[in-house]
């Protein structure tokens, strides 16, 4: 971006930024210009350090903002506290795999309160924002578990078809408006959680490092090779961009060919 993008000054809140793919998606935002709020439910000096580094990173506003997004109120509250927002990226989520018959209903509740019902309030409170401003993005950060299901997920694929299907909703109540709704569907990341998963994958199976993320861990993603939170950093930024301002209800996956299957 250049001094004179149309991105500069504008304010991006990124939910459950502090790590992997928000962290990625804040980092490029704040890189381009962007003022970038963090966002975690946590409310530790690391938070906030974090928030100080990008900024001085990239002489971008940085903030660190806490709200426990499984409470809509806390979520909206989020927005309001931001004070502006022109991109909203609805990051936010937890998983938990197990059998629906063995599925923790507090579990199933917490999946759904995070990365589904949290995305609804972040947004309602967000498009009067946007409405006011003549301008806005909204971004979900879905999954491939949004457009497809595996086994034991029931809750994080459930969510995911709901973001999704909310996507949708929004972009054509906004349709006429200079304002877009859009969700990404990345395949595995390669996070700092993804990568501590790498070494118990490796014992649990027997095998080496390679073989573990080839055959394995990318069964089902035949590039054979991860994404990377930058990946996904830059195509947020594309969905900000003027170029695309009349994609708006779709889904664009991240997914090494995952859902082309």
């Amino acid at each position: 971006m250049t001094a004179a993008s149309p991105l500069i000054g504008k304010t991006a809140i990124v939910t459950g930024s502090n790590s992997g793919i928000g962290l990625g998606i804040a980092r490029s935002f704040a890189a381009a210009g962007l003022d970038v709020i963090l966002n975690s439910y946590t409310d530790d000096d690391a938070d906030h350090a974090l928030a100080a580094e990008i900024a001085a990173e990239t002489g971008a506003a940085v903030r660190y903002i806490q709200a426990d997004l499984s409470d809509g109120d806390q979520a909206r509250g989020l927005v309001e506290k931001a004070g502006a927002c022109d991109i909203l990226v609805n990051n936010a989520g937890i998983q938990h795999v197990a059998s629906i018959d063995e599925f923790p209903t507090a579990k199933w509740d917490a999946i759904i309160a995070i990365n589904l019902n949290s995305a609804f309030h972040t947004t309602a409170a967000a498009l009067p924002m946007m409405r006011k401003a003549g301008w806005g993005r909204i971004i979900n950060i879905a999954s491939a578990h949004g457009l497809t299901a595996s086994p034991y997920k029931s809750a994080y694929v459930a969510a995911k078809h709901g973001i999704v299907g909310m996507t949708k909703v929004v972009a054509l109540e906004t349709a006429e408006e200079p304002i877009t709704a859009n969700a990404i569907c990345p395949g595995y990341v390669m996070t700092p959680l993804v990568e501590a998963q790498i070494p118990d994958t490796m014992e649990k199976y027997g095998v080496d490092r390679e073989t573990a993320i080839r055959d394995v861990m990318l069964t089902r993603q035949p590039s054979k090779a991860f994404a990377t939170t930058e990946q996904l950093g830059g195509t947020a930024l594309f969905l900000c961009s003027d170029h695309a301002a009349q994609i708006t209800g779709t889904t664009i996956s991240v997914d090494g060919g995952w859902t082309a299957l």
